[in-house]
């Protein structure tokens, strides 16, 4: 059997996991951002045109992207401050360590992604396989991305620093932008690489504690479940409580 490629793998865990996650009678439903939700939406709009999704479930953006996708799906479009309850959140990860902690925020949208995933009654991650680590910070080196306060981002740099970030870095526009980039909530991202995190949560308490920083794109002890589409076709889903399956 061929392996499959990363899209068909991030399709697969998008699929797998709405296929056994999504609730027959939902009523208000948190998307993420990012490439692997792309599938997800795909597959809900697939479910609702059969009927197996409720005509009337409002579906929660965490930022522009998800926002379009809602809207071209023909899928009914809510905002987090008229639904602050959510039966469930379904989003992407940068990196997922055995605990099923996160590094989230690659695609700069990590405090309406925290925001939503907190609102949610279950919060489900999906993603490929390369995203499946044994810690934080081992796999995805970018750096953990922080959301800052414009008028703070050099003495949050100078702060991370100090704090033990091999790097700490003010993430540009590149060719499509003159200067930094800019989130959803007018706030610059900042990408600080710690190595390998040993100890998470710890870490993120510290950074969020540094003035100008608005959140951190750790995400600890939030997930319910995870998704992983592997190139040999299966799926592994790592659960919270520690269980781990692989689905064929």
């Amino acid at each position: 059997m061929a392996s499959l490629g990363v899209e068909d793998a991030k399709r697969l865990a998008a699929y797998t996991a709405i296929d056994t996650h999504f609730p027959p009678n939902a009523k208000v439903v948190g998307i993420g951002s990012g490439s692997t939700v792309v599938y997800c939406v795909e597959r809900i709009v697939q479910k609702r045109a059969k009927g197996e999704i409720p005509a009337d479930t409002v579906f929660i953006p965490t930022g522009f992207q998800s926002k379009e996708l809602i809207i071209h799906g023909g899928l009914n479009l809510g905002a987090i401050d008229g639904y602050p309850i959510l039966d469930v959140a379904f989003d992407g990860a940068d990196e997922v360590d055995p605990a099923l902690n996160c590094i989230k925020g690659g695609g700069a949208c990590l405090f309406q992604e925290k925001l939503v995933a907190q609102c949610a009654k279950k919060f489900i991650v999906v993603a490929d396989f390369r995203k499946n680590s044994t810690a934080l910070g081992l796999k995805w080196v970018q750096g953990v991305p922080i959301e800052v306060v414009p008028l703070a981002h050099a003495r949050v740099r100078q702060d991370l620093l100090q704090m033990g970030a091999i790097t700490a870095t003010l993430r540009l526009g590149g060719t499509a932008k003159a200067g930094p980039v800019i989130t959803d909530n007018c706030n610059v991202i900042i990408d600080a690489h710690f190595g390998p995190i040993a100890e998470p949560a710890i870490l993120a308490q510290k950074i969020k504690m540094l003035v100008g920083v608005v959140e951190v794109g750790l995400f600890i002890n939030m997930a319910d479940a995870a998704y992983f589409g592997n190139e040999n076709g299966s799926v592994t889903a790592k659960f919270s409580t520690g269980e781990v399956n692989m689905i064929e």
